[in-house]
């Protein structure tokens, strides 16, 4: 009897690993490669920008007329083919806006930002596809912590592409904001000015935060058998993927930019953010506004929140 039990805990623990494993995998393809990426549909993109964002239309007519809108390439760490847009500023200047698209958006639906970048404050602007976005290769969505790395060197590549020795402010949205903050914590000089618009803590507390709101499961056990997958699999895992741990000794400018009603990067996870980050800072929480709905809706003021903080710490 006590043999028949044991084999038949065996067996049920078996069929648990082996149900948690699928199940693990599962969460991570639907989170990585999910059904539907939005950000490989350039066309529809730019059918976005001018149907949402109408004032910025007579500029980006611009740039198409004069091809002012030109692309880039460099290689991922793994040898896949990694693609930007570029625009140098309409006169000379050493300022330029790094600008970092949001989960399963791309680099043309930046581009609204790089209205005020590049027609209002006159920089020249560089924007990144990430990995597995737009007319970036790749097979797997990064989460940004991957993508910092090719971020930076984006960064680096801007001297050449502009012919000066730049001076950068870095503008990220949502998953673009988390990599912002990250760069933050990084040793790079050029880099001189951060916007982190609606930009999570951590890939643990936004997957754990998901998990629950989607599914109604808790973080134990699928988070840390699905961290584990993804760090056998991709190199990297969801405890890592830490913006907090890189602001906390950033002492370069940042405005924090977050509706206050936001429920997919919850409001609070800002609060966190913000406090961790030393001065100087700023913190604009927008009112009744979902996630990443900011400056659609208050274009007018977010436009100056932005030229304000950059003519304050990039002058």
């Amino acid at each position: 009897m006590k043999k028949f039990l044991k084999y038949g805990l065996l067996g049920l623990l078996a069929v648990l690993f082996i149900v948690l494993t699928i199940a693990s995998w599962y969460m991570l393809d639907f989170s990585l490669k999910p059904e539907y990426n939005k950000g490989r549909n350039i066309q529809s993109s730019l059918e976005y920008l001018y149907r949402e964002y109408p004032f910025t239309s007579d500029w980006l007519d611009s740039l198409q007329a004069h091809q002012a809108l030109r692309d880039t390439f460099i290689s991922a760490d793994d040898g896949r083919k990694l693609h930007a847009l570029y625009v140098s500023a309409p006169s000379s200047t050493d300022k330029t806006a790094l600008l970092l698209h949001g989960y399963t958006d791309n680099a043309t639906r930046m581009l609204h930002v790089g209205y005020i970048y590049h027609h209002l404050l006159g920089y020249n602007l560089l924007l990144p596809d990430f990995y597995a976005h737009g007319e970036s290769e790749g097979d797997a969505i990064r989460m940004g912590w991957k993508d910092r790395k090719d971020a930076l060197l984006w960064s680096q590549l801007a001297d050449q592409l502009f012919h000066t020795k730049t001076r950068q402010v870095v503008h990220g949205i949502s998953m673009g904001g988390f990599v912002t903050m990250v760069l933050a914590g990084e040793d790079a000089p050029q880099l001189e000015a951060f916007v982190d618009d609606c930009g999570y803590t951590s890939v643990w507390e936004e997957f754990a935060h998901e998990l629950e709101a989607t599914f109604g499961l808790p973080e134990f056990p699928m988070m840390f058998t699905s961290s584990l997958l993804c760090k056998l699999h991709y190199g990297w895992s969801f405890g890592e993927a830490d913006a907090v741990k890189a602001i906390r000794h950033s002492t370069k400018p940042m405005l924090f930019i977050h509706g206050d009603n936001d429920n997919f990067v919850p409001t609070e996870m800002v609060h966190t953010l913000y406090d961790a980050k030393p001065e100087p800072k700023e913190l604009w929480l927008t009112p009744d506004v979902a996630h990443a709905h900011s400056y659609l809706t208050y274009p007018e003021e977010y436009m100056k929140k932005v030229i304000d903080f950059c003519h304050a710490y990039l002058p």
